[in-house]
């Protein structure tokens, strides 16, 4: 493996050179500056420390999106505690369970959380602290109680005349293997597994996104945080590579709800875009091809000489609907839908396709939008290999498998499940199936845990049958299972549209039945779709918003 330099050395670096610039802010709410992030980690220091918290302890995190969730994360890796941060939208018992198995010391906790965990729940935990105030919500040790009552005159004893830059000084990690942080995936199995992320990890992600974004943002400029910080995705490419920058956050501290994500897009004009499918492809299909299916619009799309100009202009105003300052558009973390990938590929939009796993927090593949090849997520990035355990990885699929700087230390008291991911030859094996071209971009062909077998021993991969249905008219999501021999299509309508059309059950049935047809014709005999089911209400999905396949067997 190779040498990597000290993360907490960085984390320090980018304080002191950024000292005056604003650094984090709650979207309508107050702004932190560099300094002052810094005072409210060197506040969290001197609590843990005199709260009886060691370097080498667990401090988990659980709430939304917020400026002090940041500042409570670095100040966990900065004082040489493991920070478990854990996904707000989990229940207070899978919360419950991360904290017992993960032996954290401390929880921090947001507003919403905090009225829906049980402290007796987690015998072993010394203290829970409020997020939005640092306050202590609950305390099992006189040291803790005594520290947080009287915080502020221990500051000021030891800073007697400001907190200045040259006070900044904080643990530096012995290697690039020790362990910064245990992520809890969740997974779409139910079964949550702790992934012990390393310092290196963090560090090749950072230096990954510093390559290929850190010409195009600039220090100062604005990004806004969407994804939960307490999945690697959102941690690493809206968080940790931004602070690092010199950039300004922007949090939505509440539920992002398409208006609110629209109207802050406006505002802040962020200069990179990352995202999950799902936000794409929901304003695509709401905002702007619903423009596109009046019949002037459809004939100006066919004339050569207009066409241009008409994509131009479409292209604007979905770059509008983003701000129109950025640079482009990141999606990752679940398979990205055809139709709407080729659109915005035809009409010339700058959005290029990643691929990771919290396994390699989360960085495995990647290319930029001038390069990028339609249908891929592009090719290994730096600190990384990949391969196709296939015997003709260009047209046969196989598992995927990686291996580099980014790769997991392996899952938390799980030996077993360890070794039955990662090879000895330190390859991490996916479980993703794909085909890789001569240029070395991976496609991504489905799960292999997802993966059907047809009657005559066939493969059949589920997603690229989902992918089709989804583009049929008025079917927003769907899943794909196997009943008997038979190939099942369960399907979440856009019940609203079909409403407002006036369309009985009765109707809503006929025309699933059309769309079921329709897909057929495209598919081979032995991943014909024998019925569909329909599903009103949205299917359940995981804080990465991909479908919990096992509820819908």
């Amino acid at each position: 493996m190779e040498q990597v330099p000290c993360f907490n050395e960085i984390i320090e670096r980018s304080i002191v050179e950024n000292w005056n610039l604003d650094a984090l802010t709650d979207y309508k709410g107050a702004t932190l500056q560099f300094h002052d992030v810094a005072r409210k980690i060197e506040k969290l220091h001197i609590l843990f420390e005199n709260g009886g918290v060691k370097p080498g302890d667990k401090i988990a995190l659980c709430g939304r999106n917020s400026a002090n969730w940041a500042v409570a994360f670095l100040a966990t890796l900065t004082y040489g505690a493991i920070a478990v941060p854990v996904l707000h939208e989990f229940t207070p018992e899978q919360i419950h369970n991360i904290v017992n198995h993960s032996e954290a010391k401390i929880l921090f906790v947001g507003d919403v959380v905090a009225t829906q965990v049980d402290g007796t729940k987690m015998p072993n935990l010394e203290g829970i602290i409020n997020i939005p105030d640092y306050s202590l919500a609950l305390s099992r040790t006189d040291k803790l109680t005594y520290a947080r009552e009287h915080l502020n005159e221990m500051f000021g004893k030891k800073y007697p005349k400001y907190f200045r830059k040259h006070h900044v000084s904080y643990y530096k990690e012995k290697n690039g293997d020790e362990l910064a942080l245990i992520n809890y995936t969740s997974g779409t199995t139910g079964f949550s597994k702790g992934v012990m992320i390393p310092y290196r990890a963090l560090w090749g992600n950072y230096d990954f996104a510093e390559q290929v974004l850190g010409k195009v943002v600039k220090k100062s400029d604005c990004v806004i945080s969407i994804l939960p910080m307490a999945h690697m995705y959102g941690m690493a490419f809206e968080f940790i590579f931004e602070f690092l920058h010199g950039c300004h956050i922007y949090y939505l501290t509440r539920i992002p709800s398409p208006a609110i994500i629209a109207q802050a897009f406006t505002d802040v004009k962020p200069s990179i875009i990352i995202a999950v499918p799902l936000i794409i492809e929901k304003i695509i299909r709401k905002k702007v091809f619903p423009k596109l299916q009046n019949n002037k619009v459809r004939l100006l799309w066919n004339l050569p000489v207009i066409n241009k100009k008409l994509q131009q202009r479409i292209c604007e105003q979905v770059k509008k609907a983003f701000g129109d300052q950025f640079y482009e558009i990141i999606i990752g973390g679940a398979a990205f839908n055809h139709e709407v990938e080729m659109f915005l590929k035809s009409i010339n939009f700058p959005f290029t396709v990643g691929y990771g796993a919290t396994e390699c927090a989360p960085i495995i593949c990647y290319s930029d939008y001038h390069s990028f090849v339609p249908g891929s997520c592009g090719r290994a990035v730096v600190h990384m290999e990949v391969k196709i355990d296939s015997p003709d990885p260009q047209n046969v699929a196989g598992e995927i498998l990686t291996r580099g700087t980014n790769v997991m230390l392996g899952y938390y008291k799980n030996p077993e499940a360890t070794s039955q991911t990662i090879d000895k030859d330190g390859w991490y094996h996916t479980g993703d199936l794909g085909t890789m071209d001569s240029e070395g971009n991976v496609f991504i062909r489905g799960r292999s845990k997802n993966m059907l077998l047809g009657a005559n021993g066939q493969n059949i991969y589920p997603e690229e049958i989902e992918d089709k249905l989804n583009s049929m008219q008025m079917i927003l999501e769907s899943v794909v299972v196997q009943r008997d021999t038979k190939l099942v299509a369960i399907v979440h309508p856009d019940m609203d549209a079909l409403h407002d059309l006036g369309l009985r059950d009765n109707d809503i049935i006929q025309m699933m039945e059309q769309n079921r047809q329709l897909v057929n014709e495209q598919l081979p005999a032995y991943c014909k779709i024998a019925e569909i089911e329909i599903n009103k209400h949205e299917f359940e999905k995981t804080p990465k918003k991909s479908i919990k396949r096992y509820l819908y067997s």
